[in-house]
């Protein structure tokens, strides 16, 4: 497996992009995850960015998107997102990015007036939409389990519904985002559940109760136990940690390489470093 990290946890912190790929090279991680949307960076911007990997020898292995308007009621809403999606798999293209890591959100009114299956199928149409066009571009969209009650896709059953729903099992596969399934009382069996479907992993720590995004070791997240799964699948690509909104921004450094070096010696324990 490669060693990985979402650039968020510095750029968060008001450290620019350039100096957290720096620092991200240095502290020795294997790939970057970019946390940056095309519609707020020219194209120069953009450039700089993938250069900068580049010259560092730090390949961009996905690009997180948020997108919740994919599900919103508007269609005119709906339309607009696809199309700003469309753009984030342009520039995973672009930065020769694996996949884009797709956020769907939450059904809005507590499910009381919007039925909730409309939005699910909202969801799977525009998926699938953007997965044909990610299909042309080489890109898999890795769609993420959100530990919230009132998410789309919050656990194995939601994801593999979601997934079968789209058909498009080449291209539209799973991130799966440890901490989140723990929070969701998944145990690592549903790791065997989404077996080859796992395109991308995501890996924090957290209290438990919720959703935290700490350095590994710091919360009660059996994580070498999930590793450990994921190894005995066959998982080869790459484990990225995420340290968004950090309630500690002066300490992001130590955060940062606390992270590392405890993952590297889990995944040196299991002996799966690439």
């Amino acid at each position: 497996m490669e060693l990985g990290i979402i650039n968020s946890a510095f750029e968060q912190v008001g450290i620019s992009t350039a100096e957290g790929l720096e620092q991200i090279k240095r502290i020795g991680f294997d790939t970057v995850d970019l946390f940056a949307d095309p519609l707020d960076l020219d194209r120069s911007a953009r450039r700089a960015m993938i250069n900068t990997c580049r010259t560092l020898e730090l390949p961009v292995r996905s690009i997180c998107c948020v997108a919740v308007g994919l599900i919103d009621l508007n269609p005119s809403v709906q339309r607009f997102h696809v199309d700003r999606c469309r753009q984030y798999l342009d520039f995973c293209a672009e930065a020769d990015a694996r996949n884009l890591l797709l956020v769907l959100g939450e059904y809005i009114w507590q499910q009381e007036v919007i039925a909730p299956e409309d939005q699910w199928q909202w969801a799977v149409e525009n998926v699938r939409t953007l997965g044909e066009h990610a299909a042309r571009t080489g890109i898999e969209i890795a769609i993420e389990l959100e530990p919230f009650r009132a998410s789309l896709v919050r656990d194995a059953d939601t994801m593999l519904k979601f997934l079968d729903d789209v058909g498009l099992p080449q291209t539209v596969r799973a991130n799966c985002d440890i901490s989140h399934l723990y929070l969701m009382q998944q145990s690592p069996a549903a790791i065997e559940r989404l077996g080859d479907r796992i395109a991308h992993v995501h890996l924090s720590d957290c209290n438990g109760q919720v959703h935290g995004d700490l350095p590994p070791g710091r919360g009660v997240v059996p994580i070498f136990d999930y590793l450990q799964k994921l190894h005995a699948i066959g998982y080869d690509q790459t484990v990225s940690i995420e340290l968004e909104y950090s309630p500690e921004p002066d300490y992001i450094m130590h955060w940062v390489e606390l992270s590392y070096r405890v993952t590297a010696d889990m995944l040196r324990q299991l002996g799966c470093r690439a």
